[in-house]
């Protein structure tokens, strides 16, 4: 092919570029979604807890002022399992945007071939013309060929066009679920934390009852020895003592279950945490400072909800894919060839050939199926959108849910701090009575059991308070911020090289 010729090739592929300009398919936009001006639950919250400035969302564990938690839920970043799913998803969407973009540029495909011919010729009948003549009976030939083919199909409703929109929107709805996955993982982190460290202050306060209880029961067997106390008393007191050191193996089979868990997260094998989390340490501080965040922002700041948005984008897109496959296709296509009997010869005796031009195609009868695919897409887009619009609502039920369970466990564990204070005064004064023989041990035994109930039931409440408050934050979408979800990336291994 000339230089002239191939110029007035690349003179085509331009012009037919340039008639690209068709969009078919609608375009997408946000949703329009009435929201709330306020926060419920935000506005019953007590004012001594709102004070201060807001926690940052999106390192929220900050605020609880642990040094373990903080390196707990940094090492789950970079070591949890579905998170390096996460992000492997993130890739694989990554590399299907790239095939849909290749639909822009034209296929190029090299051949090259070679074959040997051998032909033989009959031998002559006896008497014949040629019988005597002196005639080669086989002969052989080679052919080398080599060759270029182009295809380029010009994007005139813009099909192609379509489908990249699609495709990266995918990609982006894929980073989004890997910053939902990070937004779990820190919650979960966080969660099972705080009931790790309640549990070891259940198993502290159900010991130190244990030594009291035993001290009563001591005190009981003495008195039952000298005959002041009678047999039931001291048997009363011996199966409060057995009772509390039932609940022992049963809270310390719990804290072992929990450092398993979190040793899960962290992608780690069950026993790798024990030596870190299993000596006690104290229950970390509620924050006093709370989230200041408005419900308009969650369109921006929860990831399953862009997640969601984005896949209604895709959606949207390949509404205007199908329609471009009603229409014809434009293609330009282009060959060259040369064929040569040997390889020597290929600035002498070569055969060569060149084709180019346009091809039109259309489907004008399908039976219905190139219509029904653009129904379906639609119907695809019309779920895309019902789902966004549940996760919208959603996450505004999750939030109000926290609220009101953050608020009405604070009043909780007021009454119950009240609880345990009156619980430690009753005991004492029974134990005393009963030292001075006043009353019998029935109070002392119902006085400890409802001490130690009240303890466990404050413990739980304040672990509530701070697990509702986890889950607020969940909710309100903190928990990744974008070095976070870059990171998580570079930190995945590849288990192919790219």
């Amino acid at each position: 092919m000339n230089t002239r010729r191939f110029a007035s090739l690349l003179c085509l592929i331009a012009s037919a570029a340039l008639m690209s300009g068709c969009l078919l398919g609608p375009d997408f936009k946000r949703p329009s979604l009435k929201l709330p001006t306020r926060w419920v639950g935000a506005e019953e919250t007590t004012p001594t807890r709102s004070t201060g400035p807001a926690v940052e969302l999106g390192q929220w564990w900050g605020a609880f002022q642990d040094p373990t938690l903080n390196a707990l839920i940094d090492r789950a970043m970079k070591s949890n399992l579905d998170v390096r799913l996460a992000v492997e998803r993130v890739r694989q969407a990554r590399a299907a945007l790239g095939q849909a973009e290749s639909s822009f540029w034209p296929t190029l495909d090299f051949s090259a071939s070679y074959s040997r011919t051998h032909t033989r010729v009959p031998k002559p009948e006896v008497g014949s013309d040629v019988a005597g003549a002196d005639t080669k009976r086989s002969s052989n030939t080679n052919m080398h060929r080599a060759g270029f083919d182009s295809v380029w199909e010009a994007d005139i409703f813009g099909g192609v066009r379509r489908g990249v929109e699609a495709s990266r929107a995918d990609l982006l709805s894929s980073e989004l679920d890997l910053r939902n996955a990070l937004v779990t993982l820190t919650a979960e982190v966080g969660l099972d934390y705080l009931d790790l460290r309640a549990l070891q202050e259940q198993l502290r306060i159900t010991r130190e009852n244990l030594v009291t209880q035993k001290q009563s029961a001591e005190i009981t067997r003495r008195r039952y020895e000298v005959g002041i106390a009678s047999g039931l008393d001291q048997a009363n007191a011996q199966a409060v003592v057995a009772n509390t050191s039932a609940q022992i193996p049963s809270l310390e089979s719990q804290i072992r279950q929990m450092i398993y868990r979190i040793s899960y997260l962290l992608g780690e094998e069950p026993g790798a945490l024990i030596a870190e989390l299993d000596p006690p340490k104290p229950y970390p501080a509620v924050p006093p400072r709370l989230p200041a965040e408005m419900p308009a922002t969650l369109l921006d700041r929860r990831p399953d909800i862009r997640s969601s948005e984005a896949a209604l984008h895709a959606a949207t897109a390949r509404i205007g894919v199908a329609m471009a496959d009603l229409l014809p296709r434009l293609t330009l296509n282009a060959a060259a060839s040369a064929n040569a009997t040997k390889l020597g010869s290929w600035n002498r005796e070569v055969t060569s050939a060149y084709s180019f031009g346009p091809s039109l195609s259309w489907n004008i009868f399908s039976g219905g199926l190139l219509w029904n695919r653009v129904k379906e897409n639609r119907a695809v887009a019309d779920q895309a959108l019902t789902r966004y619009q549940q996760a919208v609502l959603t996450a505004l039920q999750e939030v109000e849910t926290a609220w009101t369970a953050y608020n009405h466990e604070i009043e909780r564990g007021k009454a119950l701090s009240v609880t345990v204070a009156q619980n430690r005064k009753a005991l004492s004064l029974a134990t005393q009575l009963y030292t001075e023989g006043e009353t019998d041990f029935l109070s002392v035994l119902v006085s400890e059991q409802a001490l130690l109930n009240s303890q466990n039931a404050l413990i739980q409440s304040r672990n509530n308070v701070a697990g509702n408050l986890v889950t607020l934050y969940k909710a309100l979408g903190g928990g990744w911020t974008e070095g976070a979800a870059q990171a998580a990336q570079a930190n995945a291994p590849l288990a192919f090289s790219k």
